[in-house]
């Protein structure tokens, strides 16, 4: 199966809500968006908050991709407005939520354990402390709420006064970056 048809294949089962299809898409796609925000913004906390805002909606949104165009362009063109909007906002300095426009949240990312999860609850205590704190503070975050005080989304969204959707975009993220730095010792 080439790329092409691995990631229409992936599209279309995300369509479907498939949570594995959503992981596929976004270490897939992840480098792309982030470069592209990095050269625009050339801020890496600016480029990767516009980056997991930009799965957010794209996940949130993902029935109304039209396969005419190429994922990648949809998911840029998504980036790009949200760093046009940010930049309005800045300039107007006016600090409220850019998602927050009281949209009804579609489940993303159903709560079944991944290989992460997996990964993440067989390591020692100790051991897995540590690795958390080789992550960004955000991403630490979400991952003391989610596995140490076992908070929902809902709960974790609530706590951080963030929309659901990147909670569970920077939740899915964390867990990559942290099974990759356990993968490393």
């Amino acid at each position: 199966m080439s790329k092409t048809d691995s990631i229409k294949e992936n599209i279309q089962r995300a369509k479907e809500g498939n949570q594995i299809a959503f992981s596929f898409l976004l270490d897939t796609f992840w480098n792309d968006v982030y470069g592209f925000q990095l050269l625009r913004t050339k801020n890496e906390n600016d480029a990767e908050d516009i980056t997991i805002r930009t799965f957010s909606k794209a996940f949130d949104r993902i029935e109304t991709y039209n396969e005419d165009y190429e994922f990648r362009t949809w998911l840029i063109t998504i980036s790009k407005n949200l760093h046009v909007d940010l930049i309005r906002k800045r300039n107007r300095n006016v600090l409220e939520e850019m998602d927050s426009h009281g949209e009804a949240v579609h489940r993303v990312l159903d709560e079944t354990p991944t290989v992460e999860d997996q990964l993440i609850i067989e390591q020692n205590l100790a051991s897995l402390l540590q690795d958390i704190k080789k992550m960004k503070p955000h991403y630490q975050k979400v991952i003391n709420l989610r596995y140490f005080n076992e908070l929902s989304y809902a709960d974790i969204a609530k706590e951080l006064d963030e929309p659901i959707n990147n909670i569970k975009v920077k939740l899915l993220r964390a867990k990559k970056l942290l099974a990759e730095i356990i993968k490393k010792k």
